[in-house]
């Protein structure tokens, strides 16, 4: 069964073939998430949250065959208010009780934190172009949908993203 035909079925009420979606997914989701916000547990309340609300909303969803785009989009909206929520209360506690650090887990290789800093060396836009390109899988056109660039913009951006990164790497 082919996406097209799993998110018809979910758009009709299929909660087994919404599951599937999510399971094709969820990783992504998750990476996009933790890599923007740099913790994973609020990647992982950031990603429950974009999946019950595409889960609610999926009726919304007027192509079937841009359910990818779609679900990053409220991903990617739902990461900014998390940023948001973050920076709010950074201004109301005490700094040092609401550090946003990546959680150190065993799992987590030296690799994946040289990536991580290679990302923070971009700007937020950067950041969400090469996100949304090398983890979500995104063509430039969907990217280009949620970030409000045109197309060619955004193909120039990361491609200048990947080579800082790359120069920062090296």
């Amino acid at each position: 069964m082919n996406e097209k035909e799993l998110v018809l079925m979910a758009k009709d009420g299929n909660v087994k073939a919404f599951c599937i979606l999510y399971d094709k997914y969820k990783k992504k989701l998750y990476n996009y998430a933790y890599y923007k916000l740099g913790n994973a547990e609020d990647a992982e309340d950031v990603v429950q949250d974009c999946v019950m609300t595409a889960f609610e909303s999926i009726n919304q969803l007027k192509k079937a065959d841009s359910f990818q785009p779609w679900i990053f989009r409220i991903l990617y909206c739902g990461c900014t208010v998390m940023i948001k929520e973050q920076m709010q209360k950074r201004n109301i506690d005490n700094i040092d009780d609401c550090r946003n650090i990546s959680s150190i887990e065993n799992e987590i290789t030296i690799e994946r934190e040289e990536l991580k800093a290679a990302l923070d060396i971009l700007s937020e836009d950067e950041k969400n172009i090469v996100l949304l390109s090398v983890v979500a899988g995104l063509q430039s056109k969907e990217i280009a949908k949620i970030s409000g660039y045109s197309a060619g913009n955004v193909r120039q951006k990361l491609s200048r993203s990947l080579t800082k990164m790359k120069r920062y790497l090296d």
